[in-house]
């Protein structure tokens, strides 16, 4: 086969159905296309196959640019932004399609095949029990005249087949090596349903060519397609519809629980969980990167610019990668921390509004927030958890955790909280040293360390037995709102 010319300007694209949520092996295709065509200051094309009017939607459409802009994938042609191969929605190049269908039929590289689904079924049925391939048989191959005329007669309705070569065909794959597939493993495919429908085997390919793509980077899945489409890339250049065939690379299939394929319909898969729970796009796309490629062997994280730069699609690994969530959620924790603390703020102002706050608008203090950020910031692993983190400076009391109540509130806690609160009042309150300090006084006078010493006042205080550090966030709280709300626990305790 003949790879894309050496030193021809590289232009890849990202061509995605508009079905459903975006999923993340999705964004790992379109980031490893994206890298690839910035690394080599390529061009990278943004087509949508929205061919299957019974699944595409508009609303998924709108969805996938949506995804795209927030990702921060800027593209160089497709929707939006226009291009010298536009209309770039497959939808909108239908009479496209079926020129070139009718121009394979009239050169001899496509039949129409008139054979039914019961027949064809049979066929296979019989190949099968024969220990022989199942694929189509080729009975269609050379129709006379009177045949089809008695076909057509029958009513019978004809879809458009491509005729592969009788020969293997061979290819270098990008991330596989030489590949080769004999002619008995790939038969004859429909281009063309029987209403005049393209398929996706026409349809893909011809905007390729069309397109002028010089490197087809995608998922392991389309592997088997790739002969079918590299035989209509011949027919093709015969035409004068292409100029060359691509490089073909295939992507490591990206496992989920169970050692299986993540699919779509598995929740960790949705690009939108990730949106909702507050991961950086930076973080997000740092951790998909490192399924099935690495910037160095001992070093896990890094900016997109330090990827754009090192990118190389032969350091792919063909094997599987795992979706390791708690390790996608640690790389996007360390993203977090790596933000001037006016961007983690900035980027912190969507979870302390309306429907995530569970405060008032009116009892959320900017001055406080901006004080409690910092030590946020070092805690957090997703943007979504500073809600709870900091929701006792804006609530009136605080939110009960009913087993922190019942871990931290043991015998004898009242007489320690009596304890802090005289220790506390006395404290100044400019200074969370003077604060610990307190504290672990108190917590002296029980014979109790700090860590058991400050357990009740964190929970009367916050609600919750894990959070922020503990005498930052009394400080920042106030004196008078957290012996109140020691008060109050005192209270409940002594009920």
């Amino acid at each position: 086969m003949a790879n894309a010319t050496p030193g021809s300007p590289v232009r890849v694209r990202f061509c995605p159905s508009p079905t459903g949520n975006p999923h993340v092996g999705l964004v790992r295709t379109a980031l490893f296309n994206w890298a690839f065509a910035r690394h080599h200051q390529g061009t990278l094309v943004f087509r949508i196959e929205d061919t299957d009017a019974a699944r595409d939607s508009e609303e998924s459409y709108g969805q996938l640019l949506d995804a795209m802009r927030w990702l921060g994938f800027d593209w160089d042609e497709g929707p939006e932004v226009g291009g010298p191969h536009a209309p770039y929605r497959q939808s909108q190049r239908m009479d496209l399609y079926k020129d070139i269908a009718d121009k394979l039929l009239t050169a001899g590289h496509a039949y129409r095949c008139y054979c039914t689904t019961e027949e064809l079924d049979a066929r296979r049925d019989a190949a099968r029990k024969a220990g022989k391939p199942s694929g189509y048989d080729g009975k269609c191959r050379v129709v006379t005249t009177e045949q089809k005329a008695a076909y057509e007669a029958e009513g019978r309705t004809s879809i458009v087949r491509f005729r592969m070569p009788d020969e293997p065909i061979t290819f270098t794959d990008l991330v596989r090596g030489e590949l080769t597939f004999t002619p008995e493993n790939v038969p004859d495919y429909g281009i063309v349903r029987a209403n005049g429908a393209p398929l996706y085997t026409l349809v893909n390919p011809v905007d390729d060519a069309l397109m002028e793509i010089t490197h087809v980077l995608r998922g392991e899945d389309l592997l088997s397609s790739t002969p079918r489409q590299i035989a209509l890339y011949k027919a093709l250049i015969e035409l004068g519809v292409a100029k060359e065939t691509p490089a073909f690379g295939h992507l490591p299939y990206v496992m989920g629980e169970g050692n299986k394929k993540l699919s779509k319909r598995d929740p960790q898969a949705s690009l939108n969980l990730y949106r909702e729970r507050g991961f950086l796009p930076a973080g997000l796309l740092n951790y998909l990167s490192l399924l099935g490629w690495s910037l160095s062997e001992d070093r896990d994280i890094f900016t997109m610019d330090e990827m754009v730069a090192a990118f190389d699609i032969e350091a792919v690994n063909a094997n599987p990668a795992r979706f390791d969530l708690k390790k996608c959620e640690a790389i996007n924790g360390t993203h977090l921390r790596m933000l001037d603390v006016k961007d983690f703020i900035a980027a912190c102002e969507p979870w302390l509004q309306a429907p995530h706050a569970p405060w008032a608008p009116e009892k959320f203090d900017r001055a406080r927030f901006e004080a409690i950020a910092p030590h946020a910031q070092t805690r957090l692993t997703v943007l979504s958890d500073i809600t709870p983190n900091v929701d006792f400076l804006f609530l009136d009391t605080p939110v009960e955790d009913e087993a922190s109540w019942s871990k931290a509130m043991k015998e004898g806690s009242d007489a320690l909280l009596r304890t802090a609160r005289e220790k506390l009042e006395g404290a100044d309150w400019s200074s969370p040293e003077s604060l610990k300090e307190a504290v672990l006084a108190a917590g002296e006078e029980h014979g109790l360390k700090l860590g058991k010493a400050q357990a009740p006042v964190r929970v009367a205080v916050t609600g919750r037995t894990v959070g922020l550090p503990l005498f930052e966030s009394l400080e920042i709280l106030g004196k008078e709102r957290t012996l109140a709300r020691i008060d109050a626990a005192l209270a409940k305790l002594t009920a």
